[in-house]
């Protein structure tokens, strides 16, 4: 059983990280590095939180065709 409040939160966060790293592809502009910029510990913990509910939503894959009772 999974907490779908949980999973949304870190879907949101991890879709945020990649709009981030999309636009620093895309046009070398660092959102998270701009807003939180003089206080690089902040910027830290918020990579590791993308990073980290990236490695949760791979748990995600084994749900892809299954059904949920």
């Amino acid at each position: 059983m999974r907490n779908k409040t949980f999973d949304c939160i870190v879907l949101t966060l991890v879709i945020i990280g990649a709009i981030n790293w999309g636009l620093v592809g895309f046009f070398n502009f660092n959102l998270v590095s701009m807003i939180f910029g003089g206080i690089p510990w902040i910027t830290r913990i918020i990579y590791a939180l993308v990073g980290l509910g990236g490695l949760y939503l791979i748990s995600f894959y084994t749900n892809l065709g299954g059904s949920e009772a």
